[in-house]
């Protein structure tokens, strides 16, 4: 029934004029309605709508990591479910993964608003929240809850982020305390030292700033939980390099390329409409589209670093099934996209994986891990 819809989509998405942030909200609400009501026959019957309208089954599309099987490669990115309303309904979109947050210990109301502009030319969204969230604790009960009434049925990964209020001299233990409450509600956890809207963070990711917050999570991980960290894609090469040696130093699980970018020049969009002012002189990172490029060159960058030992989630400007091939092929295990979900709709996971499944066949490859930075050496 959903199917019927997709050909409106675009309609739909350009006749949403209102407040991003507010669609966004409305959306939510509705998909922790269902996802509460799951155990009720509507809960159900809209629940099994989605699963046949977005669900499909590629075996050869699977891979193993860090002893958790994905069904495919296609997450959704940290930024839509801060609080993570939804995060018993993610599966049913299709996705083999999702990561909720960013989570910060300390509840944060964020940014002034309005904070989340559409950038329809570039199809690119420009963002400022400031990881606005109900914090560490509230979200915790909220997934406590989820999964006494469900079991979960993807990897669940928390996107921890530094506290607005925190000194960054005192980050190890902010992360820590997100890290310790909200440890036993999710299967992996991320490290997000690269967001431009909370002031300072992305000095944390230069090594010796971030050898001791990852030391500190690391000791009292013991290696239960794979820990990952979120870099940015404005970093030059030697920066990454840092990154990547401190990541090996402390056995982290993976690298995720690449966070939103600050630069805004070469945007289609000059004045922000709501504002009125030049893209260029507005506070905020980018993603979407504009990104894609320079995401693959990072994801490309550490796989030849590493020699392909250190797993990689590339995210940034995946639209179709060109750019995610484009991201797999240079080093990519795994994928995550937000942006282009937004612009393209839902229908965009079962597209991409149609679209990844011909591209195996047609490079004579039988399973996609087959595929993972094969086009390094092209570059």
């Amino acid at each position: 029934m959903l199917n019927l819809f997709k050909p409106f989509y675009p309609l739909f998405f350009a006749s949403l004029k209102g407040n991003p942030e507010s669609a966004h909200n409305q959306a939510l609400h509705i998909l922790h309605n269902i996802q509460s009501q799951r155990d009720k026959t509507w809960g159900r019957w809209i629940i099994q709508q989605l699963e046949n309208s977005f669900c499909v089954n590629y075996p050869h599309l699977s891979q193993s990591l860090w002893n958790f099987n994905f069904a495919h490669p296609l997450g959704l990115a940290p930024g839509f479910d801060k609080n993570a309303q939804g995060a018993g309904i993610w599966s049913s979109f299709g996705f083999s993964f999702a990561e909720l947050g960013a989570v910060t210990y300390h509840s944060q109301e964020g940014n002034p608003k309005p904070r989340m502009f559409r950038l329809p030319a570039d199809k690119a969204l420009l963002n400022r929240m400031g990881a606005n969230n109900q914090g560490a604790e509230a979200i915790a009960l909220r997934l406590q809850e989820t999964w006494q009434k469900q079991e979960r049925t993807i990897p669940i990964g928390i996107n921890l982020c530094k506290s607005k209020i925190t000194e960054l001299n005192d980050a190890k233990e902010d992360y820590l305390k997100s890290f310790q409450v909200l440890k036993a509600h999710a299967d992996y956890f991320v490290i997000n030292v690269s967001s431009p809207n909370t002031p300072g963070l992305r000095s944390l990711q230069g090594g010796e700033q971030l050898e001791p917050i990852l030391d500190t999570l690391q000791s009292h991980n013991q290696g239960e939980k794979p820990i990952l960290v979120k870099i940015a894609p404005d970093l030059e090469n030697e920066q990454i390099r840092s990154i990547i040696k401190v990541s090996q130093q402390y056995q982290l699980s993976g690298l995720i390329a690449t966070n939103t970018t600050i630069k805004k020049e070469g945007l289609h969009t000059k004045i922000l409409n709501e504002t009125g002012k030049p893209i260029t002189e507005e506070a905020g990172g980018i993603s979407g589209l504009p990104l894609r490029q320079r995401s693959t060159e990072v994801i490309r960058f550490i796989y030849r670093e590493t020699e392909g030992k250190l797993p990689i989630i590339g995210v940034g400007g995946i639209f179709d099934t060109e750019s995610a091939w484009e991201k797999i092929t240079a080093g990519a295990t795994l994928l995550q996209f937000y942006s282009g979900w937004v612009y393209q709709g839902p229908w965009i996971v079962p597209d991409i994986l149609q679209g990844l499944s011909q591209k195996l066949e047609e490079n004579n490859l039988d399973n996609l891990s087959q595929a993972v930075g094969i086009g390094v050496n092209n570059y």
